[in-house]
């Protein structure tokens, strides 16, 4: 373990402990939050019952769904882009503000669109995290050295050749970054929309625990979603950085 990572662990570790001293002595009401164990405890005891799988699982999986959407449509779209110079300057502008428009607020539209199922939530999650895929490949095919496009076309590859073995590998790192904010985009688009109307789903428990102040339900399954955003994320921080090794640049 690095300085880097202990300094990290350090952080969280601290603060956690300072939020079960502050339960623990009564400075935050019992009643508002109870102690960072006591919520351990509680998840625990929620995973073992198996009283939310579904929930879990439901939720998981829509997010899974819009991630892999916002993922694969985000990287095509940006290599057309990055190829085509006049829609990239048309474009520029909407990246540049899309995060500024409330997404969310297009989600009765879209319930009367495509009914109360998934896919509205699913598309949700979609919106908020293509433009974030969209835009970080785009950096990094900006930033693809010219001596690799220069040997792509003396080896007379096709245009599909060049992007899958040249600029695509070599932008491996930007696009890891916006695959990264995908991860959390997703989480969010979901849950979010879960919160305003669903009948199932992590967000909707959650929602329905916090009306009925059921906080042995509700901060379990707020740690158990940060827990699984962190751990992917984790992931793919190990992944870029073995890329980054293999490229001598760690």
């Amino acid at each position: 373990m690095n300085y880097i990572t202990l300094l990290r662990v350090l952080v969280i570790a601290g603060f956690i402990g300072a939020i079960e001293v502050l339960c623990r002595v009564g400075v935050i009401d019992n009643f508002t939050m109870q102690p960072p164990n006591r919520i351990a405890q509680d998840l625990w005891k929620l995973l073992v019952k198996g009283t939310y799988n579904a929930a879990i699982a439901k939720t998981l999986t829509n997010a899974a769904i819009g991630f892999a959407f916002s993922v694969s449509a985000g990287i095509a779209a940006a290599v057309v882009i990055h190829r085509i110079s006049l829609l990239r300057e048309a474009l520029d502008p909407l990246f540049a503000t899309y995060y500024a428009i409330p997404v969310l607020a297009f989600y009765p539209l879209l319930i009367i669109l495509f009914g109360l199922g998934d896919a509205p939530q699913i598309i949700i999650a979609f919106m908020l995290g293509v433009i974030a895929v969209i835009v970080n490949t785009l950096n990094g095919l900006d930033r693809v050295p010219r001596v690799l496009l220069k040997t792509a076309r003396i080896a007379q590859m096709s245009p599909v050749e060049t992007t899958l073995r040249v600029t695509l590998p070599s932008a491996a790192p930007f696009v890891l970054t916006g695959v990264k904010f995908a991860v959390a985009y997703s989480l969010i688009g979901i849950i979010g929309s879960e919160f305003i109307m669903s009948s199932g789903g992590m967000g909707f428990e959650i929602s329905f625990a916090y009306t009925n102040f059921d906080n042995a339900t509700m901060y379990p399954l707020i740690v158990l979603i940060l827990m699984i955003s962190i751990t992917v994320n984790l992931l793919l921080v190990l992944w870029e950085k073995r890329i980054l090794a293999r490229r001598g640049l760690q």
